[in-house]
C-alpha cells in the first residue's frame, strides 16, 4: 500500500509539477545556456528540458555517461578519484561537472550522479544522489537523499525532480552574477 500511495505521489507530480517549464523561462529570460552531464537519471533531466519548445536555443550538448568509463573519458573524470571515493560521492559530482564545463563551456553545468537501486553501489544505499552545479563564478554540490525503498524508476523521476529544484533555485539566487558577468 506505501509504494501505491508513493507512485500516485510521482504521478501527481509528473502531471502537474513542470519544473522544466520554469528552468526554461528562466534560462530565455537571463539568456543563459545549460549543460548536463548524468549517471543516475539515465537523460531524463536532459529529456525532461528538451522538452520544451525552442529549448536548442538554451541547450548545446548533453551526455549520459552512466559508466565509470564514461565519465573518465567523456568527462576527463580521474580514475583514482573514482577508486578513492567511489561514483556516488560529492566529489565525483564535482569532478563531472568540472570536465563537463571544461568540455561545453556553457554558462550553467549540472552533473549527477547516484543511485537508483535496489542495490547499493559504491557503498551508498538507494536513494542517495549528488547534484554538482558549475559557473564560471562558482561551484555548488547538493547531496540527495531519499527512501530507499522507492522503486528505480521513482527514483530517477525523484532525482531529476531534485536536480532542477536545485538549478532553479540556483539561477534564482544567482542570476544577477551571473548576468552581469555575461555582459562584462
Amino acid at each position: 500500500m506505501k509504494k501505491f500511495i508513493e507512485s500516485l505521489k510521482i504521478l501527481y507530480l509528473q502531471l502537474s509539477d513542470k519544473k522544466e517549464q520554469i528552468v526554461a523561462r528562466l534560462l530565455f529570460n537571463y539568456s543563459l545556456t545549460v549543460s548536463t552531464a548524468e549517471s543516475c537519471t539515465g537523460g531524463l533531466i536532459s529529456s525532461r528540458l528538451t522538452n520544451i519548445s525552442g529549448s536548442s536555443n538554451f541547450i548545446k550538448e548533453n551526455f549520459v555517461t552512466y559508466s565509470i568509463d564514461a565519465k573518465v573519458n567523456i568527462l576527463g573524470v580521474d580514475r583514482e578519484l573514482i577508486d578513492k571515493y567511489g561514483v556516488v560521492s560529492s566529489k565525483c559530482a564535482e569532478a563531472m561537472v568540472e570536465g563537463l564545463f571544461a568540455k561545453t563551456g556553457q554558462d550553467i553545468c549540472l552533473a549527477i550522479t547516484g543511485v537508483a537501486g535496489p542495490t547499493k553501489s559504491s557503498g551508498k544505499p538507494a536513494g542517495t544522489a549528488f547534484i554538482a552545479i558549475k559557473t564560471q563564478y562558482c561551484l555548488k554540490i547538493k547531496e540527495v537523499k531519499l527512501n530507499s525503498n522507492l522503486g528505480r524508476r521513482t527514483l530517477k523521476f525523484l532525482f531529476s525532480e531534485a536536480a532542477l529544484d536545485f538549478l532553479i533555485d540556483f539561477i534564482q539566487s544567482n542570476y544577477a552574477a551571473i548576468t552581469s558577468a555575461n555582459k562584462s
